[in-house]
């Protein structure tokens, strides 16, 4: 069960990298490292899609190969695992000097792949039928199979000791914040597909000395599907992270500003374009946040307009704390309730002159937005006018 579930998600998050990146490739086709990387994503998909127990028999089947799968899985995993160092070497490496070296890990990693096909079909493992995950278990109790895969899994091996050196050297030294975050996944990736390659030579190795190695099968497959997830989103959360970054972001402005907009938009429902959700429906994140966010800020600024007759004249109005409680003040005349003290007055100004909107602050909207949500995170610590409608 765990396999089927493990497997079933490494094939389609495999796939999904690699058409999210597949845009971006159209678009960069000259850039080798990531071709590579496209490749990376295709051969993970691939490699976990062909021995899924419902679709290996049929695809062994149509070649009229028992077991068939099991090599293609193989050998997908050496292609991907040449196609790691080459985008690692890219990576961490000038552009000349990556080219050298990516070229000398496709040429050994190439010659590795046509040793292990002819070796397979030279070995020419068991033809009876059994599943994805009791096949290798079974014909490893033959000796010339068992050499075989030790073969594979020390190309695997090798090619993961690489991506950890690579991958931690160069995790030190982005600059990026979700650049190095990936980076270290890819490292924590390929640790544990060490500690798979680890799993497998005890296995095999307790097997041809007599020993039931059976219950190691779980641990086995869980390393290696954790591992490859891990690699997988490392490769990814440099493209998509930032944009998730900044989607928190606007979705933790939003709600910061939520309790001073329901303040200004009760006293004024004039302000809102649309009507809102009811409450506390209106937590949930908006489809359009970007918009959604402007048009809070708007609507904020906007009830400010209507309360300038209600604002108190010449009060101190230099930080956020002063701000929102001359609007508390404000929406206090407007209901006519008590008010609550306002920021102290300076000596009045002409009768003429009309109250400012709000302090100086920079014209930034990202500014703008920090500046309103710490007004609204102080008007959220007054206490309301008695009788006010609450905000939940």
């Amino acid at each position: 069960m765990i396999y089927d579930v493990l497997s079933h998600v490494c094939a389609l998050t495999g796939l999904a990298a690699f058409c999210y990146r597949l845009p971006e490739l159209l678009r960069r086709r000259t850039d080798p490292a990531l071709w590579a990387l496209e490749t990376y994503f295709l051969c993970s998909g691939l490699s976990f899609l062909v021995d899924l127990n419902w679709l290996r028999d049929d695809v062994s089947g149509l070649f009229g190969y028992p077991n068939l799968t099991t090599v293609m899985t193989q050998a997908a995993v050496v292609v991907l695992t040449a196609a790691q160092q080459v985008v690692l070497v890219h990576w961490s490496h000038p552009p000349e000097r990556a080219a050298v070296l990516a070229r000398r890990r496709v040429r050994a990693f190439s010659v590795a792949l046509v040793v292990l096909v002819a070796l397979f079909f030279v070995v020419e493992p068991y033809r009876q039928t059994a599943s994805a995950e009791g096949t290798l278990l079974s014909n490893m109790r033959d000796r010339d199979y068992a050499g075989y895969l030790l073969f594979y899994i020390t190309v695997c091996a090798v090619g993961q000791v690489g991506a950890v050196r690579l991958s931690y050297r160069y995790a030190r030294i982005a600059h990026r914040t979700w650049l190095r975050a990936g980076m270290w996944t890819v490292t924590a990736g390929a640790s544990l597909i060490l500690v798979y390659c680890g799993i497998r030579y005890t296995q095999t190795a307790g097997t041809q000395l007599g020993h039931d190695m059976s219950a190691w099968e779980p641990a086995y497959w869980l390393a290696g599907s954790v591992g490859a997830l891990l690699q997988v989103f490392g490769w990814t959360v440099p493209s998509w992270g930032p944009a998730l970054s900044a989607w928190l972001r606007d979705y933790r402005s939003y709600l910061r500003l939520r309790p001073l907009w329901w303040a200004l938009y009760d006293a004024v429902p004039v302000i809102a374009l649309e009507p809102p959700p009811r409450r506390p429906l209106d937590r949930l994140p908006p489809a359009d946040l970007d918009y959604r966010l402007h048009r809070r800020v708007i609507e904020i600024r906007d009830g400010y307009h209507a309360l300038g007759p209600h604002l108190v004249r010449g009060a101190e109005r230099g930080s956020p704390a002063d701000e929102a409680r001359l609007l508390r003040s404000a929406l206090d005349a407007r209901a006519g309730a008590p008010a609550a003290s306002p920021p102290a007055a300076s000596a009045a100004p002409h009768p003429s002159a009309a109250p400012p909107e709000r302090p100086e602050v920079p014209g930034d909207f990202a500014e703008e937005v920090a500046w309103l949500s710490e007004v609204a995170r102080s008007f959220a610590r007054l206490p309301a006018a008695r009788g006010a409608t609450g905000n939940e």
